[in-house]
């Protein structure tokens, strides 16, 4: 026989929370397709506003979250006593409250750091580490603001957790130090800001940019697009080279050599006429400082210097030293300059004939 008593929670209870389910899938389907349909009218050039789409997929899931829960106010299993803390009683209702709340401040705090922020941002022309850094310390807020919420809302006072809190500090201070100093230290460099998101690096001789600061590490994008992820107590422990701090303005430095007998004087024109045309077709090299030859000395093979050119964006230093060489190389050689090599002469010593005559034998 089957049990009436479950048939009828089936049929009672169970009946609206499938039909709030299809109602989910039909309005969430409908708000895709529709997407979809605009797209291929438009090809792909416009869509449904993001925001309007975010809203409209919120009111939907939490309207028939909130409306499940006010339906099942009355069952007898939303009220049982899961576990309990303290003297307060853990029911299948609160922790849905608890799993509403924080999911909903996550959302809310998506939703104003992809959607919203970004209008301010691009208004003030924030660069991308203040962006970054204000996205996380809205998030962290928020978040801690959900879990006091959620806590006072299942009844737990938070002064009941100070024995925790007691524990959790010794074993900060033991097992997890390590832990705790690369994420206090994360917060230091969001606030300090010895490097941002967007900053080109150099990390142990690996040239990269800082793609995310998280609680514990941080994310660098190397040339190769590798990911090195370090620790960020590195940061305010080691020393670091941050090419993009403050100042974004880098000094390139090129060797050159040429043969002994060039007119240096004209080696010396040539290297700044390189340097002026390569600002002519990129702004990137600038006018002041201005470019300057540097005569190194007298090396083993040839007379050595440097062309000395300033740009105003680290991240190409590559393709600008690659665009430089190319040019100083033609207009050397379009200028007859030769860029010697190394050589060696080899002295042959003459043999005792008698010691040659007893090697032949």
């Amino acid at each position: 026989m089957v049990n009436s008593d479950l048939v009828k929670v089936l049929l009672v209870d169970g009946v609206p929370f499938i039909i709030g389910l299809v109602l989910i899938l039909f309005i969430r389907w409908s708000i895709f397709w529709i997407d979809r349909s605009i797209r291929k009218k438009r090809q792909g050039t416009a869509t449904i506003n993001p925001i309007i789409k975010s809203l409209v997929n919120w009111i939907t899931f939490y309207g028939v979250v909130f409306f499940l829960l006010f339906y099942f106010k009355s069952s007898e299993w939303m009220f049982q006593t899961l576990f309990s803390i303290g003297d307060q009683d853990i029911s299948v209702f609160l922790v849905i409250l608890v799993i509403l709340i924080l999911s909903l401040s996550q959302r809310i705090s998506k939703l104003m750091t992809s959607y919203i922020f970004p209008t301010v941002y691009n208004r003030y022309d924030l660069d991308k580490g203040v962006q970054f850094t204000f996205d996380k310390i809205f998030h962290y807020t928020i978040m801690v603001l959900a879990v006091i919420i959620s806590l006072s809302t299942i009844g737990i006072e938070l002064s009941a957790l100070t024995v925790f809190a007691g524990v959790v500090g010794v074993g900060i201070g033991f097992g997890l130090q390590n832990i705790a100093n690369n994420f206090i230290s994360g917060i230091i460099i969001l606030f300090e800001r010895p490097i941002k998101v967007g900053d080109r690096v150099l990390v142990d001789d690996i040239i990269g940019d800082v793609e995310k600061i998280n609680m514990r590490a941080t994310i660098i994008r190397t040339l190769d697009n590798e990911r090195i992820i370090v620790p960020n107590s590195y940061f305010l422990e080691e020393k670091v080279i941050n090419r993009s701090y403050g100042d974004r303005v880098m000094r390139l430095v090129l060797p050159v050599g040429v043969a002994y007998g060039s007119d240096v004087n004209q080696v010396r024109e040539v290297l700044l006429q390189v340097a002026e045309q390569e600002r002519l077709v990129s702004p990137t090299v600038l006018h002041k400082p201005e470019p300057f030859v540097n005569f190194v000395g007298f090396g083993d093979s040839s007379l050595d210097f440097e062309l000395f050119v300033w740009i105003s964006e680290p991240d190409k230093v590559i393709v600008m030293k690659s665009n430089l060489n190319f040019r100083i190389y033609n207009m050397l050689a379009e200028h007859d300059i030769e860029i010697p090599f190394p050589q060696r002469d080899l002295h042959v010593k003459s043999v005792d004939p008698a010691i040659y005559k007893q090697y032949r034998e």
